[in-house]
């Protein structure tokens, strides 16, 4: 008997209910939240670097699922890789075998990765995260691991014990017995580090949460200091990894710097399958896997599936022979110069940062007196408001869809898919001078929005 299943008439009848089921059965918060803002939008298609409504209306995404859809959304390569992949049904997942795609992926994630070895498959960032802290451990035979303030490692317990919000972690102690230092702050590396019992350090090159980066020589320093105390160098490049920020790791902008275990994920799916990868040094991985006793010690049910290790291996050669590295650091050059001329033009425009297309935008404290009581108001109420008004009106009034950096930050982060060009360029640019003329106005749409905004804010206190 033949089981008939049609997505399409599923979509077709009751797409429509999307925010209602979603509100009903799963995380009710959200839909309320979208809501709220004006972010209800209803996407019907995406390609590249655009999504698309049903009255054929095109939106510019600045956030990439997070960074996921490093390569725009649904790149034809990496969809064929993934038809050829379903229709060759492979012996996939035996669990006793060893099948040739991932062997073919570590090999050709290695070849982009310099004093590297191994390459451990898992299914997303935090997995990655989770399974270098269990390796640092293991094999340093310490307890401690380092991670700096504001960090962002992931949401899963392990991951959680690293990240310096505490937003994500009220509520969900006890944790792991980790220890947060400030960022680029060597003296206390140092401290911590002579207590004798710290396995590692886990750092972003440059932190998801404000888009900071730690100041020049930092990491190698910290490297030289950790081999010191016989400790690890974590490089966590979940969202810098895979050319975000103009070089293939964002590690690699500083020379001489050689982490010991490097997190990626995200663009490494190609926006479809979820996959995360550990890569380390070859003594790490020959002591975690010391003999065939421990063979599964660390493992992922859905590790190396064969669709994960397809969409990889295409996203690298996409990455390879379109140049996507070049374009990110080019484009990104190019939206960083023409967004910081801007500075002297506004006086709510703070800073601008970054690097390649991981870009923040900083909004601070105006000096004229109407907007300075303004932006008092909003600060009173919650930190993070303004930049909330700014990313409103360009999804909007210019159907662009960014994202605010992080909880209680009056910060913008532009992470666009890699494939962006000067055309998206001007698009930002110009819609984004529209919204700060009118944020500078002193009145108008953006200030009534904003006694919204700060109504929602009292109200959740």
């Amino acid at each position: 008997m033949t089981t008939e299943f049609d997505l399409g008439r599923l979509l077709a009848e009751r797409g429509a209910e999307r925010y209602e089921l979603h509100g009903r059965y799963l995380n009710h918060q959200l839909p309320r939240m979208l809501h709220t803002i004006g972010f209800d939008k209803v996407y019907e298609r995406g390609e590249g670097a655009y999504f698309w409504d049903a009255d054929g209306n095109d939106y510019l995404d600045m956030l990439a699922g997070f960074g996921v859809m490093g390569l725009g959304r649904h790149h034809p390569v990496v969809r064929k890789a993934l038809h050829d992949v379903l229709d060759a049904q492979l012996a996939d997942l035996t669990r006793f075998d060893c099948q040739p795609l991932p062997g073919l992926l570590a090999e050709k994630l290695l070849a982009h990765s310099p004093h590297l070895d191994r390459v451990f498959f898992g299914n997303s960032g935090t997995e990655a995260v989770e399974t270098a802290l269990k390796f640092a451990r293991y094999a340093t035979g310490k307890p401690r691991v380092l991670y700096c303030d504001h960090a962002f490692h992931g949401l899963t317990t392990g991951s959680l014990s690293v990240n310096g919000e505490s937003g994500f972690r009220d509520g969900f102690a006890p944790l792991l017995p980790d220890t947060a230092v400030p960022l680029g702050d060597l003296d206390a590396l140092a401290r911590e580090l002579k207590k004798g019992d710290v396995a590692a350090l886990v750092v972003e090159p440059i932190q998801g949460k404000g888009v900071h980066e730690p100041p020049p020589g930092y990491l190698r320093a910290a490297q030289e200091l950790l081999r010191k105390h016989k400790a690890l160098l974590i490089a966590d490049e979940v969202q810098t990894g895979l050319g975000r920020t103009g070089d293939f790791y964002a590690y690699q902008h500083e020379d001489g710097v050689e982490p010991d275990l490097v997190c990626v994920a995200k663009a490494l799916s190609g926006g479809y399958v979820p996959v995360g990868a550990t890569l380390g040094k070859d003594w790490i991985f020959k002591k975690v896997y010391s003999s065939m006793d421990r063979v599964l010690v660390h493992s992922a049910s859905f590790g190396s599936n064969a669709q994960a290790m397809a969409a990889g291996l295409a996203v690298l050669s996409v990455m390879e022979n379109e140049q996507i590295v070049a374009n990110a650091r080019i484009t990104g050059d190019l939206l960083r110069s023409r967004l910081t001329g801007l500075i002297d033009k506004y006086e709510l425009l703070a800073d601008v940062r970054g690097r390649g297309l991981m870009i923040g935008i900083e909004f601070g404290r105006p000096k004229s007196l109407k907007l300075r009581s303004r932006w008092t108001m909003l600060q009173a109420a919650r930190k993070g408001l303004f930049a909330q008004m700014v990313v409103v009106p360009l999804l909007q009034r210019h159907r662009i869809l960014t994202q605010v950096s992080g909880d209680h930050l009056e910060v913008i982060k532009l992470i666009p898919p890699l494939v962006v060009g000067e055309k998206e360029v001007d698009r930002f640019v110009d819609a984004f001078t529209d919204v700060m003329d009118d944020a500078h106005s002193g009145s108008g749409l953006m200030w009534d929005f904003s006694k919204t905004l700060v109504k929602q804010a009292v109200a959740n206190r």
